[in-house]
């Protein structure tokens, strides 16, 4: 169906106009651009097709679904499974195609945090310096005393009431703004945050301001762009085939958080290179340690006492930790994965070599059958494509 309502800053995620505007951010919201690799792209292969016809997978005793049922029950725009570096399946939705970005929401958490890993790891950053060392302006407000290991665990305390959140919201250029109001602004936001307390480093708090905070943080160690920095130490390394872009604020402050717009198959190269512990073919493209910290860091205990923990644990997932954006899960399987808003997933399944892409276009942010359908999914795909 032609897209008729026009996409606006007030319309581009409501019913009808979400699908097209997921794919056209830049036409609606100011942008940058993460230049992808100029010489070749990684290779990622065409396999043998995987055969998904005894999918089954059950929302409750009488709602199963086979794969098709699923993807579309859960408005799916792109669906990508990637096994032992091969592509097993590959389906588009809702005028999505493999060469166009798609918004990541809150998978943009999980390359914001390899970037800050990465320039930990060179030397450039110290995880345990407090943010305010970076950013004097929030040294007053809730945000006092936190380092930057805190906001990429989601350990910090910051409080933010409902006018917060607001402010926080408009400041983030994804919002419309009143007539006359000034330009979206998230380094005014935090300069201006009332001095509300806040501690931190006890349980997991998630909080998408802790990301763009971490963002400015990194802008101002480096002297360089967000968009500058994913493409140097992560886009290009891994080889990825199509540039990126990030929204960005009225001044041009990156929304790191959840801006990230990417194709499905350069999230996939990105899965792949977790899967492969850094290495793009023979090359060490990012420290093995960045990624060995995936596996090995975040708090368990910070988990389940947190904010996600006990709806985690009644979807079965058992121990789960988080690290710089990523959710980790013992198993079984055991398991890696960043997720967002309205869909999102990337799921890295080691035990089975499995990288599987999830993109999509509910409308509602939070939707947890929708949710529970994908980690099944994940399950399923791994029983049905043994190791």
């Amino acid at each position: 169906m032609p897209q008729t309502t026009p996409i606006t800053l007030a319309t581009w995620r409501t019913p009808g106009v979400i699908a097209t505007a997921f794919r056209t951010v830049p036409d609606f919201i100011p942008t940058k651009r993460i230049a992808a690799a100029p010489a070749a792209p990684s290779d990622l292969p065409e396999g043998p097709a995987a055969d998904f016809a005894a999918f089954d997978v059950a929302l409750a005793p009488d709602r199963h679904f086979d794969l098709p049922a699923l993807l579309a029950a859960t408005a799916t725009d792109a669906f990508l499974v990637v096994q032992h570096g091969r592509i097993v399946h590959e389906t588009y939705g809702n005028g999505l195609d493999a060469a166009t970005p798609h918004i990541l929401m809150s998978m943009s958490k999980a390359v914001t945090g390899l970037v800050a890993s990465r320039l930990a790891e060179a030397g450039t950053l110290d995880l345990e310096a407090p943010v305010a060392a970076l950013v004097p302006g929030i040294a007053e407000t809730s945000w006092r005393g936190a380092t930057l290991r805190h906001l990429l665990d989601m350990r910090a305390g910051a409080a933010l009431d409902a006018a917060t959140l607001a402010a926080y919201a408009a400041a983030t250029g994804w919002e419309a703004l009143p007539a006359g109001a000034p330009p979206a602004d998230l380094a005014r936001f935090f300069a201006d945050m009332a001095p509300l307390p806040g501690s931190h480093g006890g349980a997991f708090k998630y909080d998408s301001a802790n990301t763009d905070l971490l963002g400015l943080a990194l802008e101002r160690a480096t002297g360089k762009s967000y968009a500058e920095l994913v493409s140097e130490h992560l886009w290009q390394p891994m080889g990825a085939a199509h540039d990126a872009f990030v929204t960005v604020d009225g001044r041009g402050a990156a929304r790191c958080s959840g801006g990230v717009c990417a194709t499905a198959r350069d999230v996939a190269r990105l899965g792949q290179l977790v899967l492969d512990a850094g290495r793009r073919g023979p090359r060490q493209s990012v420290p093995a340690r960045v990624i060995d910290d995936l596996w090995t860091g975040g708090d368990a205990g910070a988990w389940s006492a947190g904010q996600f923990g006990a709806s985690f644990g009644a979807m079965g997932l058992g121990t789960t930790r988080y690290r710089n954006g990523w959710y980790i899960v013992d198993g079984p399987p055991r398991l890696l994965f960043a997720m967002g808003i309205h869909g999102q997933n990337l799921f890295v399944v080691p035990d089975h070599g499995l990288v599987i892409v999830k993109l999509s276009s509910l409308v509602t942010p939070i939707d947890p059958p929708a949710i529970m359908l994908a980690h099944r999914a994940v399950t399923e795909i791994a029983r049905l494509l043994s190791p």
